[in-house]
């Protein structure tokens, strides 16, 4: 299995991410939801201009934890990318969010994953390693 794929099945999965980006000296870490596989590319949502879109316009590395069963972690960079074709791809995937985003999600910013190494563990102990 691709190793995006393979990564996103997991993300999709569990449900629920956290997001750790760097504000200043300082990590920070939300959860999300929103994800999507589109063009090959993991894509994650988040709304507006908010401090986490701003933490990571200052700089693009983020991680990313899940767990479902066991733990996945994805130190990455996430590159923005608003065209309407991957908004819209969101909106179809998750029309609950529509009427929160707009139409083409203008409402949102639309990230995807960059230099990703996903690692997989189970019980603390590194089961696999993949790069995409």
């Amino acid at each position: 299995m691709e190793a995006t794929k393979k990564v996103f099945d997991f993300l999709e999965k569990a449900g629920t991410f956290y997001l750790a980006t760097v504000e200043g000296d300082q990590p920070r870490v939300r959860p999300y939801g929103a994800m999507l596989y589109f063009e090959d590319k993991i894509y994650i949502m988040a709304f507006g201009k908010t401090n986490a879109t701003r933490q990571i316009e200052n700089n693009q590395k983020a991680e990313i934890c899940a767990f479902k069963g066991q733990t996945l972690r994805i130190a990455c960079k996430l590159v923005e990318d608003n065209r309407p074709e991957v908004g819209r791809a969101l909106i179809e995937k998750m029309p609950v969010l529509k009427t929160a985003l707009g139409e083409n999600c203008e409402n949102g910013v639309m990230y995807y994953l960059k230099d990703a190494k996903a690692d997989f563990f189970k019980m603390m102990e590194l089961v696999e390693t993949v790069s995409f």
